[in-house]
């Protein structure tokens, strides 16, 4: 996210979305997005993630644990007042948690059937992206690195790229957890810790990880924003301090880390 076209092109997020990892980058992805961590991280054929670089996208996994420790901290964040032309949630309050709110829409990746990474990361750019990091270089950098993820994908999948996935396979990612680095009236940046999981099959076994992806959003146009600028001050503010740890809601470990667990809101 520092880097509004390398970031933009992170596989794993789809970012934060990432796309997140693409444009802030996520966006997944999006993914998507974050100080010193990694941007590439996404459940491999054997459920393991890819090492990771130092870059904004999200980073690497965790398994979570077999005993519960209740999270200290909940929150219920609110939904986007309405969907736009991509089926995006948009239109969230103007508050901190309506920008995590945001940056959790802007991750929230289901990749299944015909719908791919090219969609996903393509309808989180128009989405989420503030105006400042939208060009048409950047949206072309996002289409052909989805392009090639779902080339790998399909092949991981044991299709012929172009076919549609499997039966019962897909690739979703979903933010459990997040924790607030600043905010003020119109900016607010945040950690991420989202759940990244993958099933190559109806008879296959999902597996999963955990990635950590840093975001800033602006408030534009009467609603909340991915921003390369935003990310790169909140890479400033956390420079020099302890990353905090990629652990599962549950993990007593999540909690001394200072994530806060969510609620989905009613």
């Amino acid at each position: 996210m520092g880097r509004t076209r390398s970031t933009w092109n992170t596989r794993g997020v789809w970012l934060a979305g990432a796309a997140f990892a693409a444009v802030l980058a996520l966006t997944g992805y999006a993914a998507l997005s974050g100080g010193d961590d990694a941007g590439a991280d996404r459940p491999g054929k054997a459920g393991a993630s890819a090492s990771a670089a130092a870059s904004p996208g999200p980073s690497a996994s965790y398994a979570p644990p077999a005993d519960w420790t209740e999270p200290d901290r909940w929150a219920a964040l609110p939904r986007g007042e309405r969907s736009d032309s991509r089926g995006s949630q948009v239109g969230f309050p103007k508050s901190a948690d309506g920008a995590v709110a945001m940056m959790a829409a802007a991750n929230a990746i289901d990749i299944e059937g015909t719908r791919s990474t090219e969609d996903e990361q393509l309808r989180i750019y128009h989405s989420y992206i503030a105006r400042a990091d939208q060009a048409e270089q950047n949206a072309e950098q996002i289409e052909l690195g989805a392009i090639q993820s779902d080339k790998d994908l399909a092949r991981q999948m044991g299709v012929t790229p172009g076919q549609p996935l499997p039966e019962g396979a897909y690739m979703r990612s979903t933010v459990v957890g997040f924790k607030i680095i600043k905010q003020s009236d119109g900016e607010v940046s945040a950690w991420l810790l989202s759940r990244v999981v993958q099933k190559n099959g109806e008879m296959a076994k999902e597996s999963g990880s955990y990635t950590r992806t840093l975001a800033g959003a602006q408030w534009e146009g009467g609603d909340w924003k991915l921003s390369a600028a935003a990310t790169a001050r909140a890479q400033q503010d956390v420079q020099g301090e302890a990353r905090p740890a990629m652990v599962a809601p549950g993990d007593p470990s999540f909690n001394s880390a200072g994530w806060s667990a969510i609620r989905q809101a009613s």
